[in-house]
């Protein structure tokens, strides 16, 4: 017995990876517009991957520092697809659905935390 395939699903070969990258355009456009910690977040990730791209520490370090903030876009663009999904099933006030949600802002807060440990363990080695 074959499973279900959804209509959205996408095509094979060099059409799908085209296509992943549009829908992953749109997905960061949308974020853009509408999402004012992303927009935050992302503002904060040029100013300190410049800062980082001029301190005089190593290209190790310096990967270290612009990944972790990264990994705060990587996380926040989650929370928000989650928050997403639960707006669509329901604008209802439900115990799941605020835990899905503050599952997700818990995990924008840890990823913040990494964020902030790396970039203060590598200043402090550098420079103190």
């Amino acid at each position: 017995m074959s499973e279900p395939v959804s209509e959205f699903k996408s095509k094979s070969g060099l059409k799908r990876i085209l296509s992943a990258f549009f829908y992953s355009v749109d997905g960061l456009k949308s974020a853009w517009r509408h999402e004012h910690a992303f927009r935050q977040e992302l503002t904060l990730f040029v100013v300190g991957g410049i800062v980082a791209m001029l301190l005089p520490i190593s290209a190790f370090q310096k990967l270290a520092l612009v990944g972790v903030l990264v990994i705060v876009l990587i996380v926040e663009l989650i929370n928000s697809a989650i928050e997403a999904v639960v707006d669509r099933i329901s604008l209802q006030r439900h115990p799941l659905s605020k835990n899905a949600k503050d599952f997700g802002s818990a995990a924008v807060l840890l990823s913040c935390g990494l964020a902030l440990a790396t970039w203060v363990v590598v200043l402090f080695n550098r420079f103190y």
